[in-house]
């Protein structure tokens, strides 16, 4: 599966979550190592009127998808895994008017589980924050066929 392949095929799977569709989230890199994914600011994410920043909800949001669709990278055949567990780390706050950025990568991938880490980091070199999930595999079988057609062919 070549890079392009994965950012189109991660990008099919993200326009069918509704929470990502809201958020804005975009593909920017996709390799079989990792994923990364980005939340451009805008005035509906901000957390605190008085400063701008941006609420928390959205940046855990944009781990948990790169988390969780991270899979679409490593795996030929597509299938689902649900979140099973998401520990989130907040360094600070982001800075406003800048994009925030989810790196996320698989670093142990068994028969029923996979383990993730992700960084929230912004261009600044800031880190926001990091997490670490698990991901529990239904199996290709327990996905619905029209659905995994659309995220690995792209028809509707």
């Amino acid at each position: 599966m070549t890079i392009n392949h994965r950012a189109e095929r991660v990008g099919r799977f993200i326009n069918t979550l509704n929470q990502a569709c809201e958020l804005g989230l975009t593909v920017t890199e996709a390799t079989e190592a990792h994923l990364t994914l980005c939340l451009p600011y805008s005035r509906k994410i901000i957390g605190n009127p008085d400063t701008g920043v941006i609420h928390g909800g959205a940046i855990t949001t944009l781990m948990d998808t790169a988390s969780g669709s991270v899979m679409l990278c490593v795996f030929d055949d597509f299938e689902l895994c649900p979140t099973l567990d998401l520990r989130v780390d907040y360094m600070r706050p982001a800075e406003p008017g800048l994009p925030v950025y989810a790196r996320a990568e698989p670093y142990r991938v068994t028969r029923n589980i996979i383990f993730t880490r992700c960084e929230a980091f912004q261009n600044n070199g800031n880190v926001i924050a990091q997490c670490v999930g698990t991901f529990m595999r239904i199996g290709r079988e327990a996905t619905p066929e029209s659905y995994r057609d659309l995220i690995a062919g792209g028809s509707r």
